[in-house]
């Protein structure tokens, strides 16, 4: 069975239909080609309270294996995506935004400037990603393979992790 997914697109502009999504439908599309079942997409304003209500959602209510968000995650005043992830998650998961932002920093030296984050909540795994179809490619295509392992360790029946 496919491992679930849940797309959560943060855009002031996307959320009232004055921007098309891009960013959204690219990672829907490289989640699917990974093997997950993308159950539920949103898009949401720049708005903690709205970012965090709907990663609760998709963990509380929906049950996903895997949140990923979109946007938000850079140095803008109302760039708020990875503290509405912090207020949510219960454990924090570091690696996986410095492994994003490390490959990331190969290819232009602004990936330093991402505040992205990644964390768990209940067994939802939450990652943030930026908002520009360039960047998602970028640093999804750094930690998507690593995914599967984690969630299983998060989601799967109880082994030893050296078996996996």
């Amino acid at each position: 069975m496919a491992n679930t997914a849940a797309v959560i697109t943060v855009s002031d502009k996307g959320s009232v239909g004055e921007r098309v999504d891009t960013g959204g439908p690219l990672v829907c599309q490289m989640l699917q080609e990974a093997g997950y079942e993308v159950v539920y997409t949103a898009i949401v304003p720049d708005e903690k309270d709205q970012i965090a209500g709907e990663i609760r959602k998709t963990a509380d209510v929906l049950d996903v294996a895997l949140c990923v968000t979109t946007g938000g995650t850079g140095f803008g005043p109302r760039d708020v995506t990875p503290e509405a992830t912090i207020a949510v998650c219960e454990r924090l998961c570091p690696g996986i935004p410095e492994a994003m932002r490390f490959e990331s920093l190969k290819i232009t030296n602004r990936a330093m400037l991402s505040r992205a984050q990644s964390g768990i909540r209940g067994a939802t795994l939450v990652v943030n990603l930026p908002g520009s179809p360039k960047a998602i490619r970028e640093s999804f295509s750094a930690v998507l393979p690593a995914l599967e392992h984690g969630l299983l360790m998060l989601r799967g029946p109880k082994q030893d992790c050296a078996q996996s």
